[in-house]
């Protein structure tokens, strides 16, 4: 009977887990809309134009990470999951197989968000792009700071050690995990532009996530998408343009050598992933899922919103 009992009690606090997930996926996105709205006020007291000043433009990108702090805060203080348990470490080649699912993600895939864009342009789209502080001389630093270490760690620890180990623990099977992640992590981030690449990063960082049992190997992942991509901007930006593409900053023939071996090192380590790592195996569908996508609801319809007003600001005259 004590170990019915403690067996009934383990399962309520992995739903209770699993509700307070979704409920934390619903409050990022209402906190930085929040403080979105707080901002906004105190600007307009203000007065003047400041949209292209640094300082605002770091706002931009430091306000949500504020809010998926915050998140996490109360994620951790609700559900009492353990710190410890989800920041735990992983074996050490786990860290080299997402350098090279990064790597094939950058230099292969990061393509279908042209791709798509040229789509919506058929349709009378106009390429919005991201507004970025200056990345000239020492300013990369803190704008690697607020744009790659903090996004990485807040964003992975929200949906990778609090969503993805939630739905896992729960019995939800690994690929059914890893495309709910990738389909909510793509969501999460509310850009028509980048909506292909995000969810095939969604997707792979959740495998990552869950073979490893550590959100650490994600954490050095995503901190590496955004670090190289501003690194690069630097770079090339000031030559080639805001819009420029990797055809612009190398030879063909090289162009060509980065592209297939960004290809492979993709491919091998998703193939090892799914059919040779036995770490962490699970199958099955997506269980007490009205339970978490009822808590996660106004999260989805939040993000949603966002995403479809972009849509619709890229097809309006200057917009």
């Amino acid at each position: 009977m004590e170990k019915q009992t403690a067996q009934l009690t383990q399962e309520q606090f992995r739903l209770r887990a699993l509700k307070e997930a979704g409920i934390a996926y619903s409050v990022s996105a209402l906190i930085p809309v929040a403080l979105t709205v707080v901002f906004s006020i105190v600007l307009s007291v203000i007065g003047g134009n400041h949209e292209n000043e640094d300082w605002y433009l770091y706002s931009s990108f430091l306000l949500p990470q504020i809010g998926f702090a915050a998140t996490a805060v109360l994620y951790f203080k609700r559900s009492r999951v353990s710190l410890k348990k989800t920041y735990c470490g992983c074996k050490w080649y786990y860290f080299v197989l997402a350098a090279a699912v990064q790597f094939g993600l950058i230099f292969s895939l990061n393509g279908l968000n042209g791709y798509f864009v040229e789509f919506l342009k058929l349709f009378g789209y106009q390429q919005q792009g991201i507004s970025l502080p200056s990345l000239v001389g020492w300013n990369l630093l803190p704008a690697i700071l607020v744009i790659a270490v903090l996004p990485a760690l807040f964003e992975e620890t929200l949906m990778r050690g609090i969503l993805s180990r939630q739905m896992f623990e729960n019995g939800w099977g690994l690929g059914v995990s890893v495309v709910v992640s990738g389909a909510l992590f793509s969501l999460f981030h509310h850009n028509p532009e980048q909506t292909l690449y995000q969810f095939c990063c969604g997707m792979c960082y959740t495998l990552i996530a869950l073979r490893s049992g550590s959100v650490f190997p994600t954490v050095f992942a995503h901190f590496a998408n955004n670090a190289l991509t501003l690194v690069l901007q630097s770079v090339y930006a000031p030559v080639h343009g805001e819009n420029w593409s990797f055809p612009d900053i190398m030879p063909q023939g090289w162009f060509i050598a980065v592209l297939v071996l960004s290809a492979l090192c993709l491919i091998g380590a998703v193939v090892f992933l799914v059919f040779f790592d036995k770490r962490n195996a699970q199958k099955g569908k997506i269980r007490h899922g009205s339970l978490f996508f009822f808590a996660a609801a106004a999260g989805i319809a939040v993000f949603a919103i966002e995403w479809i007003a972009y849509l619709i600001l890229g097809f309006m005259p200057n917009g």
